[in-house]
């Protein structure tokens, strides 16, 4: 019996990105990229201290590395509500911690914890990822929602009070 020649089989750019795509998401073990915030990485972040020692200004801090709203926020000092907050989420043993604290920005060491916010009417509850550090609370809890409107009901307008007699 004789062997066919197989003829070769034109694939189009589009084909073989796509057979190139496949052949990549084969590959069981990926690679991980480890999280880094301002060239820090999260356990770098969990040993700084939120404010520099008073003798040493210049020492790296939480405060020092946030961005420049955060960072005004932070050289005043946190108000008190933050910081019952704040040692709410030291101390918290997997719940959800409620707050009203809109303007607390997010820090390290609260990455990994639920809080609820409050949005005005209830609590929308937000789990801390390591994306979110030096946002603050309230924007992760929406205070308003966008409107949806409908079609006209019936007896909206002169046109739909008419009705046919047949």
């Amino acid at each position: 019996m004789a062997r066919r020649r197989s003829k070769k089989v034109f694939r189009s750019p589009k084909l073989a990105r796509r057979q190139a795509r496949k052949r990549r998401s084969r590959i069981s073990e990926r690679r991980k990229k480890e999280f880094m915030w301002r060239g820090y990485t999260m356990e770098q972040l969990l040993e700084l201290p939120l404010y520099p020692p008073e003798d040493d200004i210049e020492a790296p801090c939480i405060a020092t590395l946030m961005p420049s709203r955060a960072k005004r926020s932070l050289s005043r000092g946190l108000s008190l509500e933050c910081y019952k907050l704040l040692e709410r989420i030291r101390s918290n043993d997997g719940k959800t911690v409620k707050t009203h604290c809109r303007g607390m920005y997010i820090l390290p060491e609260m990455v990994g914890t639920t809080v609820g916010i409050h949005n005005g009417k209830d609590f929308v509850r937000v789990d801390i990822v390591p994306e979110m550090i030096g946002h603050a609370l309230g924007e992760f809890a929406h205070t308003r929602k966008s409107v949806t409107h409908t079609g006209p009901g019936v007896g909206a307008t002169r046109s739909s009070q008419h009705v046919a007699l047949k």
